[in-house]
């Protein structure tokens, strides 16, 4: 007789309770011994009482005993079986075996929730935290491994319904994006399955299609969206639930902006001035009577909207910007520094060659190459002429043009934005820091090839002071859209959903590189639902509040192309930019080539401890290349990426083979990556460097004035107010703020790199190389925070005294900008 407890929650309708008791039942499967083959199946065993130990249990958890019948003639218990003989479903986080002679303890790491036993067509079955190879498992588990995988992958439910106990992990198009029953201008493409609208897959939902188009999926009202099919194991837990799914997000539904629009559309109020922009955040703000938006919005809606009492005033937090310095965000400086220590530093490049020259094809799009001279410049090189400054790797460019150009003539034509493709150049003075030297605003010529740009350079007085900041302005409408909408979306979000999907789908929870990855996965799948019910939607917030408007998923699905998996590792980006040279002197290999680059400083640390932990890891479980071409679950997973996750891309070279050490790890690295740090930098700061919306527009409503107009001689009285009056709009700029600020907290249960639940595996060296990895992140933290307090170091902090904490591993919870969770959660 040995004993064992299990740790679980139960949920009912009206909350979390306390289970009854005898709720499920469990079975043991024993490991053979050598001279055993057969596995032998344990007697049933019932929960009993529940017990106060082990303690540190949550407020929601309770722990019970269950004691189990054990043989001594055969081997340890491998799996559990476990039923549910309730009518509610309840979360099992742990089942611990104790008692066991020379044995101690045995974990069983479950965090699943069980529904009752007449859900299921087979009992539920959890394994022990040993870690085996597909070749390794002991025979009578491996049955049971393969079992496990089939139900993953949905055997027999591939044309069914799917239910909310249901565990399939299954792929689909973005077909759920349009509203086609509510007219022709709802209706948006299919993106995924075409070489037109190539696009990552996302986890299959089961929704009926739409009444008028069989092809589009239905959509739910988010306040129903929870209904929506997710493997509830990919569901948010209950604390991100509550933080994520709280009144701010319900409230922004496409009916609500659509009744906001009607509101502010017979008000036609606007900033007319950078300080009342600032009012928002310091004593709040009066707005238009909310007469008719009560009429159908509940009053509680409006208040966590507009943060607000339910009046007319409003108020929000007062972002890091401009906390210290309410003017600093308009200094060059600053406008540069942002470039290497903002919220998306990952653009900037070396200029190479001079003027800049465009990758599009000439014959699609004409000449759209720089109109650039060197007479535009030269006299800001520091005596240096243009090639000798860009031989001494002197010269930066922060290039938007080719990647918007081919969209500008329909988005300016049919959307309310009036949008350039840009090119700015930079150069690297003595000090460290850049400084703008000219801005060049790129449209398509007319109804023919080729462009018509004018450039811009730095002014401090006068009307060309004004056209200098609203060309920077221009530029950060098209670098907050890119961040927004391919950086962080794209490249983060949308990308990493395919991995999630084939890690459930091939490799079992028994496998190293599934107990390697599945912390990076944590939330990813729900927050990219809600995603596509509020912000990827037709009329959703992005097509309100970022420049292309009704194109803005066309446009993700155009540069999805570009898309390399490969090239999202750091220190290949890095040197892809020229930013980076390899040096073996360095202890990460390789050299910097702006010394006081914070991202890419800080980055190839945290890029350097993931990549020896990965090693480390997958050199206890891979002790040669044949046992990675012969791993039979890695390869399918590998495969099934390749050819179906992002199957649009299947016959581009750069995959890797997958057959070698080498392949394994940068890949895992670079997933781990892009889950934690990348998607991390491009988040977490963004209430603290976009709340101030002046500071990172997404739309610009107007041109740049042309002399004559009457917006031009106002350039000269009022600048500010010209500024205001072409950027977002106020209802935008709400609606940005509401959902900015919701995003960039962290909740109570915020899982950071480095952390993990304890017990999650039983093999002693791994357990030992990630202590050693969480251990390293906190030096890192600590160098990040001397590096800031470096005066010599000026990118560090800037004019704005917004230290660069992005990648400062750990966080508390809220709105901290800093702290690197281990997934894609929001």
């Amino acid at each position: 007789m040995t004993d064992g407890w299990m740790r679980l929650m139960a949920y009912a309708d009206d909350g979390w309770m306390r289970v009854k008791l005898h709720p499920p039942r469990t079975q043991s499967i024993s490991i053979p011994t050598p001279n055993n083959l057969k596995g032998k199946l344990g007697k049933q065993s019932y929960l009993e009482k529940a017990i106060t130990e082990p303690t540190g249990l949550a407020d929601d958890e309770y722990a019970y005993r269950v004691r189990f019948d054990w043989d001594e003639q055969v081997a340890l218990p491998g799996a559990l079986i476990v039923r549910n003989e309730h009518d509610k479903e309840f979360y099992l986080r742990t089942i611990t075996l104790e008692g066991i002679p020379d044995h101690g303890k045995i974990h069983f790491l479950c965090n699943s929730w069980i529904y009752p036993a007449y859900c299921y067509q087979k009992d539920r079955i959890f394994f022990t935290n040993k870690t085996y190879l597909p070749h390794q498992t002991p025979a009578p588990l491996y049955k049971y491994r393969e079992e496990e995988l089939e139900i993953l992958r949905g055997k027999g439910k591939e044309n069914k319904r799917l239910e909310e106990w249901d565990r399939v992990y299954d792929y689909a198009y973005y077909n759920d994006l349009g509203l086609p029953d509510e007219g022709p201008e709802y209706v948006r493409p299919i993106y995924g399955g075409s070489a037109k609208y190539p696009y990552p897959r996302r986890g299959r939902t089961s929704r009926p299609p739409t009444k008028t188009d069989p092809h589009t999926e239905s959509r739910l009202p988010l306040v129903k969206g929870t209904d929506v099919y997710i493997p509830r194991d990919e569901k948010f837990g209950h604390l991100k639930f509550s933080d994520f799914m709280g009144d701010t997000v319900k409230s922004l539904t496409h009916g609500i902006v659509g009744m906001l629009d009607a509101v502010f559309d017979s008000t036609p109020k606007e900033f007319d001035s950078f300080q009342e922009v600032i009012e928002m955040h310091k004593g709040g703000i009066k707005l238009p009577s909310f007469t008719k938006l009560r009429e159908k919005v509940p009053t509680k809606f409006l208040k966590a909207l507009f943060r607000s009492d339910g009046g007319q005033m409003m108020k929000y937090p007062m972002p890091d910007i401009i906390k210290v310095d309410e003017s600093a965000w308009k200094t060059d400086e600053e406008f540069a520094r942002q470039m290497l220590a903002g919220i998306h530093p990952l653009i900037i490049r070396r200029l190479e060659e001079f003027p800049p020259l465009s990758k599009l094809d000439p014959e699609v799009y004409g000449n759209q190459n720089s109109s650039i001279t060197k007479e535009c410049i030269e006299g800001n090189l520091d005596g240096l002429n243009v090639q000798e400054a860009i031989q001494r790797n002197k010269v930066f460019i922060l290039d938007h043009h080719d990647t918007v150009m081919p969209y500008l003539r329909q988005i300016n034509r049919d959307t309310p934005s009036k949008v350039y493709a840009t090119r700015t150049l930079l150069f690297l003075k003595e000090d460290g820091t850049l400084k703008p030297l000219i801005i060049e605003l790129s449209l398509p010529e007319g109804d023919k090839f080729g462009a018509v740009s004018k450039v811009y350079t730095p002014a401090n007085d006068g009307i060309k002071a004004g056209l200098w900041q609203l060309a920077k302005a221009y530029v950060n409408v098209t670098d907050s859209s890119y961040h927004q909408l391919i950086s962080h979306w794209l490249h983060t979000h949308a990308v990493i959903e395919p991995f999630i999907i084939a890690t459930n789908r091939q490799m079992s929870m028994l496998h190293p590189i599934h107990k390697l990855l599945h912390p990076h996965f944590r939330d990813t799948m729900p927050v990219n639902t809600v995603a596509r019910q509020i912000a990827l939607n037709a009329n959703g917030l992005f097509e309100a509040a970022v420049y292309p408007r009704q194109y803005v998923v066309q446009w993700t699905s155009s540069l999805y192309k570009d898309w390399v998996l490969t090239e999202q590792a750091l220190p290949k980006d890095l040197i892809k930019r020229g930013m980076a040279v390899t040096d073996p002197k360095s202890p990460h290999g390789y050299k910097l080539l702006v010394e006081d680059y914070p991202y890419a400083v800080d980055g190839l640390e945290i890029w350097s401890a993931i990549e020896t932990w990965v090693k480390e890891y997958c050199s206890f479980y891979y002790k040669s290349d044949d046992m990675i071409v012969n791993d039979i679950e890695l390869q399918s997973w590998w495969k099934e990426i390749c050819e179906v996750g992002h199957g649009d891309k299947k016959n581009e070279k750069w995959w890797p083979k997958m057959k070698t050490f080498d392949e394994l790890t940068e890949t895992c690295t670079t997933i781990i990556w892009v889950a934690s740090a990348l998607h991390a930098v491009l988040n977490f700061g963004q209430y603290p460097y976009s709340g101030y919306m002046p500071n990172r527009p997404t739309i610009s409503r107007h041109f740049m004035p042309e002399p004559k107009s009457r917006m031009y001689d106002e350039l000269k009285t009022n600048p500010d107010g010209v500024f205001l009056k072409i950027v977002t709009s106020q209802l935008r700029t709400l609606a940005c703020l509401s959902v900015i600020e919701l995003i960039s907290r962290h909740s109570e249960d915020e899982v950071y790199l480095g952390q993990r639940e304890p017990g999650w595996t039983s093999d002693t060296p791994p357990v030992e190389a990630f202590d050693k990895f969480s251990k390293k992140l906190v030096e890192i933290e600590k160098k990040i925070l001397e590096r800031n307090d470096d005066p010599k170091l000026k990118n560090r902090v800037g004019p704005a005294k917004l230290p660069f904490t992005l990648l400062c591993p750990s966080s508390g919870v809220g709105m901290t900008g800093r702290g690197i969770p281990n997934s894609v959660s929001l």
